[in-house]
């Protein structure tokens, strides 16, 4: 299965999804807001907390549902004595999630800072004997 990537995600935030509930999730990292904008509501996302640039074959993570998206752009004004002020940019994304599975990566696929991640993932079966 090929799906979008989001990396550098707290071990927290998907211990807490793969209790089965939906979390909202605020993104401000470039890598993981430009996957978001190629993300429909309803598609598969793959979750892990390993950095982008150490995401490899092998890695897991979860795979996860994109129940609602949302890009947003912050303007910030900050004033210094009256004379000089600053004006910046922040560009963040909104997710909210439900975990599906647990996976594994099998391949990554990388080109370059302003295209999303993409990995082809194999979703984890457990089986208990009994």
């Amino acid at each position: 299965m090929i799906c979008y990537a989001l990396t550098g995600i707290a071990p927290e935030v998907i211990t807490e999804l793969r209790q089965g509930k939906p979390r909202t999730l605020e993104l401000q990292s470039t890598p993981n807001v430009v996957t978001l904008a190629g993300i429909d509501a309803g598609s598969p996302v793959f979750m892990t907390s390993v950095d982008m640039e150490d995401l490899i074959a092998g890695d897991s993570g979860i795979i996860a549902e994109a129940i609602s998206i949302s890009i947003t752009m912050k303007r910030i004004v900050e004033f210094t004595q009256g004379l000089h002020y600053e004006e910046r940019e922040r560009m963040s994304a909104r997710i909210k999630v439900r975990c599906i599975g647990t996976s594994t990566v099998k391949s990554v696929t990388h080109e370059g800072v302003i295209k999303p991640i993409t990995v082809d993932i194999v979703k984890s079966t457990c089986f208990h004997a009994g």
